[in-house]
């Protein structure tokens, strides 16, 4: 498959990291980052989580869906994707076209500590269960994240900058 791009596309689950590394990656690149969650935010003016509340997911993924089409249209950047872009096929085909993708593997354990303090993750705010809602959206998804990933990164206990160390040796 030819590539569009030199873009660095991540995905993972939410709490593996992908913003924080994204943003670190593009210092060490010296290339400008992308969060498709901010993209959104910045274009509609509102939470993520409000977009879920009105629109429900279904209308979140249509927003994450053109937003992940626009970044992916740019070249040489870094794009940090939502938890949940994957479970589109046309997102996971214009991801892997459009860059090497580098996925950020997560145990359930390392995700439920990185997001315990959180309050603007939609898929948790609504479960009585963090670590079932955990457990069934990495089920789910490991192998869509899998599909798309050039690169699969474990994360697990690894420091920041190990992790960037990794993806810049892959490269």
């Amino acid at each position: 498959m030819q590539l569009k791009s030199n873009n660095i596309i991540i995905v993972g689950p939410m709490g593996s990291g992908k913003t924080t590394i994204g943003r670190k990656l593009s210092a060490s690149l010296s290339l400008d980052f992308f969060d498709s969650d901010h993209e959104i935010i910045d274009k509609t003016g509102v939470s993520i989580d409000h977009i879920f509340d009105v629109e429900g997911e279904k209308g979140f993924r249509a927003r994450e869906s053109e937003a992940i089409k626009n970044l992916c249209n740019m070249t040489n950047v870094i794009i940090a994707t939502g938890g949940g872009a994957v479970l589109l096929e046309e997102n996971r085909q214009l991801m892997m076209r459009s860059g090497l993708v580098v996925y950020l593997s997560s145990s359930v354990d390392q995700i439920l500590s990185r997001t315990a303090k959180s309050k603007t993750r939609p898929l948790l705010e609504k479960s009585t269960n963090r670590r079932k809602t955990i457990a069934d959206i990495v089920q789910t998804r490991d192998p869509l994240y899998k599909e798309v990933a050039k690169l699969v990164i474990n994360t697990n206990g690894k420091k920041l900058n190990k992790v960037i160390d990794e993806i810049i040796r892959a490269l």
